[in-house]
C-alpha cells in the first residue's frame, strides 16, 4: 500500500509542475488539501515551505480559517442531506451521491 500512496505522490507532483498556477498559489490550494486530509506531518512540511517562499503567517491562519469553515459547511449540508428520507434512498449498494 505505501508503494501505491508513494507513487501517486510521485505523479501529483509531476502534475502540479506543468499546471499555470502560481507558486503561491499551489501552496495555498497544497495546504487546504493537507489540511482537510487531516495530516499533520504534510501540513507542517507545506506551513514551513510557505512561510519560506514569502506566505505570511497571518495569510496562513485566514486560509485555515477559510479550511475550516467551509468543511464545517460541507459537514452541515450532509447531516441536513442524510436527514432527508429522499436522499437516503438514493444510497445504493455503498455508492451515494447527494443531488
Amino acid at each position: 500500500m505505501q508503494g501505491t500512496d508513494l507513487q501517486t505522490v510521485k505523479v501529483l507532483g509531476e502534475t502540479s509542475v506543468n499546471l499555470s498556477f502560481s507558486k503561491r498559489e499551489k501552496h495555498l490550494i497544497g495546504l487546504a488539501v493537507t489540511l482537510t486530509a487531516g495530516c499533520s506531518l504534510c501540513t507542517n512540511r507545506r506551513f514551513k515551505e510557505a512561510l519560506d517562499d514569502g506566505i505570511t503567517k497571518e495569510e496562513l491562519i485566514e486560509l485555515t480559517d477559510l479550511v475550516a469553515l467551509t468543511n464545517a459547511g460541507v459537514v452541515a449540508r450532509t447531516a441536513l442531506s442524510s436527514w432527508d428520507d429522499e436522499t437516503s434512498s438514493k444510497c445504493t449498494d455503498g455508492v451515494c451521491s447527494v443531488s
